[in-house]
């Protein structure tokens, strides 16, 4: 089963238990999508967002020592959202309306997170094999901007763009 299945059917399985969930997005860590079950929002910027929100609470977490980086929180006036680790390559990102009891959500979408990360991390290992490089390969030649095609070495560059008067 793969992870966009496994997404599927563990956040219909939350949104029964817990109805203020209003969508979930799988992302990697990279902040390129992977999943999404979002109705109204631009999953792509918030896969992106969510991958910078993890990455600057994993920062923090690591900075003050104290423990394993667990979820970053976002509360707005009209619910929240919330990004759990999900393995070692994904995110799970929930957007909840307001009124959600954190408590039993954060143990309830920790558990989807393990599960939907598990899923994409076997997927990501089934399919990593045949994309690791050659560690004897030689290493690309590098041509210098000189050399290419185009335009002269010491040409200005065409541009529309014009700084503004001052």
């Amino acid at each position: 089963m793969d992870a966009h299945t496994v997404l599927g059917t563990e956040l219909r399985g939350l949104r029964q238990r817990r109805p203020e969930v209003s969508g979930g997005v799988l992302a990697g860590t990279d902040g390129l999508l992977i999943s999404s079950d979002l109705p109204t929002t631009d999953a792509t910027h918030l896969a992106a967002l969510a991958a910078a929100s993890f990455g600057l609470g994993h920062r923090v977490a690591d900075t003050v020592r104290h423990g394993e980086f667990q979820e970053s929180l976002v509360r707005t006036s009209r619910g929240c959202v919330v990004t759990y680790p999900a393995g070692r390559h994904a995110l799970l990102t929930l957007v909840t309306a307001a009124g959600a009891d954190l408590e039993t959500l954060h143990r309830e979408a920790r558990e989807v997170a393990d599960r939907t990360g598990s899923a994409f991390d076997r997927q990501r290992t089934v399919a990593a094999p045949g994309l690791l490089p050659d560690p004897h390969a030689p290493l690309a030649m590098r041509t210098p901007m000189a050399t290419l095609p185009g335009r002269a070495p010491n040409a200005p560059r065409a541009t529309s763009w014009r700084r503004p008067p001052i």
